[in-house]
């Protein structure tokens, strides 16, 4: 009987072993991609595709880039290209620049979705993406262009 518990302990202890083990592949233990730690102008250069599938260097998805141990500059380049958009977006509301804004915001939001420690990054992300001059809403057209580049960037973003 006592040769029964032992073995049974054993086997409850390898079980749980397995099991802890296959719980630490969440994203936030993976390492941020190489791709990611591009400048501002990479991740413009990538968004031209949008709203088809956007890559970093061919091959990372933006919210890759997101695991909550990304360094500090992998978020500057971020929120320095969503402000650049911005900026295009006011002059050009329905263009491509807002869409590309919108994918973006979208990536950055999937990216994020199970990393509460990017909160933050979220809620910068937010604010540059609608950043209007003395307040107000960006408008209809901006909206609908906006609204496509979200959904494609939390598809394939």
């Amino acid at each position: 009987m006592a040769l029964v518990l032992r073995a049974t302990s054993i086997v409850a202890a390898l079980a749980l072993a397995v099991v802890a083990a296959g719980g630490c592949g969440s994203k936030a233990s993976t390492s941020t991609p190489a791709a990611c730690g591009g400048t501002a102008n990479d991740y413009l250069k990538a968004l031209q595709a949008a709203p088809g599938a956007v890559r970093l260097a061919g091959e990372t998805p933006i919210s890759d880039c997101f695991t909550g141990a990304e360094d500090p500059d992998v978020t500057q380049s971020v929120i320095q290209a969503a402000a650049r958009l911005n900026a295009q977006s006011r002059r050009d509301p329905r263009g491509a620049a807002t869409v590309q804004l919108g994918y973006l915001a979208g990536a950055v939001h999937e990216g994020t979705a199970h990393v509460p420690s990017d909160a933050d990054l979220v809620r910068r992300i937010d604010a540059a993406a609608r950043y209007a001059p003395g307040g107000g809403s960006p408008g209809p057209a901006f909206e609908r262009a906006f609204g496509k580049g979200y959904a494609a960037g939390e598809a394939t973003g």
